[in-house]
Formats: structure tokens, sequence, C-alpha cells
């Protein structure tokens, strides 16, 4: 059930392994599936409001309910209640998936404003409601990481919370190139010298693309060849500040990729990726890189703490301090053996404990417990 689009990765991995139907709210000008999967999925349109989803998760649960052995209900709103009352009238095992401290992204709004996404007090106190509801009448959840556990603990349930970072990292797609990196960029069109900085999250006030393009704008300013690359359906909006802060000739800013074809080779080409958060739940980005033997430089935010470890696995800053990520960019970028020392153990770390294979087995266990 996908109550606000949901990853490729995640429906294919699920449909590799089970009969899978996805009933997804409709997303104007955006899709309940972030690509086409390439897996047989029964595909079901809901309608675009919320509400009336709702509505209809609870009726196709009631009607269709025989057909499944369990169910999985994106996050922890009105989808999820419907979920969850369904499965109280027919028992069918209904794990609520959390991906992201809804609230907690909720708030960025209010403290860093952006066009388009506005903060309403109510609609905060909605979301909480409803978090504190489904604690209630929920009876399982999966969690991407150690933070969303705490952050679901808080809502007051009692029930099993499982932590299976899901969908993981394809280590056989995501590794490091025998191909040169200067190859590697000029087939991306790509600048050949200079440091490559990779940025790739969404335009969203929890992901402080600001505190980036500063750091960034202040290490150009200070005589470093350095180009920054975006990735994302917000790219435009992301070129539009680095113009404002007079950095346009330093960014290269395109639209989202294929996270399967085209993804790895961008994490390839680049000296370092950057994940800027304000509030993060897992963070898959840094994963990527760091699967890719790329240094990552983070912030100390929610579930960024459990991966990127200053010293170990890459560099940590604290949330919003432009001259510590400015600092730790330039360490990563010019400190090459520690920066490639940190890398090869964040890659064993993302074998160890983020892989793909071992996830997706790790889901399927508990459901066959269930």
């Amino acid at each position: 059930m996908v109550e606000s689009g949901t990853d490729v990765r995640m429906v294919d991995g699920l449909a590799e392994r089970t009969h899978l139907t996805v009933l997804g709210r409709a997303i104007g000008g955006g899709r309940i599936i972030s690509r086409e999967p390439t897996q047989s999925v029964e595909n079901i349109v809901g309608p675009t409001s919320r509400l009336r989803f709702a509505a209809l998760v609870f009726l196709t649960l009631l009607k269709r309910n025989h057909e499944f052995d369990a169910v999985l209900v994106q996050g922890y709103g009105l989808a999820a209640l419907a979920a969850n009352c369904a499965s109280r009238l027919h028992g069918t095992p209904t794990f609520m998936l959390v991906c992201s401290p809804v609230e907690l992204y909720y708030i960025c709004r209010k403290k860093h404003p952006q066009p388009g996404m506005p903060y309403r007090a109510v609609q905060l106190f909605v979301l909480k409601i409803l978090a504190r509801i489904n604690a209630r009448i929920g009876r399982q959840y999966v969690v991407l990481s150690q933070h969303l556990k705490d952050v679901v603990k808080s809502h007051g349930t009692r029930h099993p919370i499982n932590v299976i970072p899901i969908y993981g990292i394809d280590t056989g797609l995501f590794k490091p190139s025998a191909e040169d990196r200067s190859a590697i960029r000029r087939e991306l069109g790509l600048p050949e010298s200079g440091g490559l900085i990779f940025f790739s999250s969404r335009i969203a006030p929890e992901k402080d693309a600001e505190t980036l393009i500063e750091a960034v704008a202040q290490l150009v300013e200070s005589g470093h060849d350095l180009r920054l690359l975006h990735l994302s359906g917000g790219h435009e909006e992301f070129l539009h500040a680095a113009e404002n802060r007079g950095i346009a000739d330093h960014v290269i800013a395109r639209d989202a990729v294929h996270p399967i074809d085209d993804l790895p080779g961008y994490y390839q080409a680049s000296d370092v990726c950057v994940q800027a958060s304000r509030e993060e739940g897992l963070g898959f980005s840094p994963l990527e890189a760091l699967a890719c033997e790329i240094p990552v430089v983070a912030a100390g935010a929610g579930g960024l703490t459990q991966t990127i470890r200053d010293g170990e696995t890459g560099w940590s800053y604290p949330v919003g301090d432009v001259q510590s990520l400015a600092a730790a960019i330039q360490q990563a970028l010019t400190k090459q053996e520690e920066a490639i020392r940190r890398a090869r153990a964040g890659r064993a770390m993302v074998a160890a404990e983020y892989r793909r294979e071992v996830v997706f087995d790790d889901f399927l266990s508990l459901l066959e417990r269930a």
C-alpha cells in the first residue's frame, strides 16, 4: 500500500520473492513507482485524495483479504490507519513500513520555508495524532534504522519494531570501477579535471541544499577547482539557488537518472558524495557511494549517524555548519590515502549490513514467521 510513491528497487526486490500487488495513491505530476518495474506486478492506481485512498485501502483489504498472506503499508498516516483497521477485522498480518521521520521532516518546513511546501500547525497536529493512533492499533513495524525505531517508539507503541533496511544496496552494481575516472567522466559528459562533488538528494527543507551550496561557494572562492553535481527532479531549482550564490558555472544540474542502469556510473565518476540532511531516516545515497568506494561527507543527523561514522566510514559534521562542511569536503578531496581507507571500510560495512540480498531475505523471513 503506497501512499506517497515508492522506489522501483523496493518493488522489484519484493516481486522477485513474492506474488506482489501494489495499490498506490495517484500523485499529480508524479509516479507511484519511481520507474517501470522489471518484475511482474499487479498495479492498482487509487484516487489522489488521501481520504478516498484510505477508504479504498480499507475496502480492498476487506474484499480481497483471502488473496494476501501479508500487507505492507507505507508510513503511519491515513492509509496505514485503514490497513490496520482492516487487519483487526480479517487478521491478515500487516506491517507499517517506516522509511522517514515524517513529523521531523514536516517541522523543517517551519524552520526552513520553501516555495510549494507550506507549514501548517494543524497538519503537523494531524500527523502526530495519526502516528499515535497507529501505534495503538497497529501490530508490527518495519523501519530502516535504529533512529527510526526510536522515532516510532516515541509514538507510544508496544508492538514489535523490526529494523530491516529494505531495499538495501546491490553491491554487484554499486562497486568500485576498474575504469579510469576521467574516462567515466568523459562518457557521462562531465569535466575530466578538478574535484567533483556528488549530491543527489531531492530538493526539500530537510535535505539542506543551501548549506552545501554555501560551503562549495566558499571553497571555490578560496581557489579550489570544483564542480558540484546534482541529479534530481528538482535540479532546475538547485541550479537557480546556485545562480543566486554566484556559482552556477561550478554546478552541473541534471534530472534524476535510472537508479540501476545509470546511477552507479555517476558515483564512480565523483571524488566525494555529500549528504547534507537536517533530518534523515537512513540515507541510501551515502551507502551507494561507499559501495562504490567513494568517500562520504554527511551531516550528523538521524540515521546518518548510524552509517557515516567520523574517522571510520566517512566525515561527519554538525547539521547546518557551513565551515565544518567545507573543511570536511576539503579533507576528503586532499587526504587521498585517508579518504580511500574510510571508503573501503564503508564498503565493507555496506556489504555486511546493507546488501540487497541480505535485507530482502531478512524481510521474507519476517513475513514467513508472521
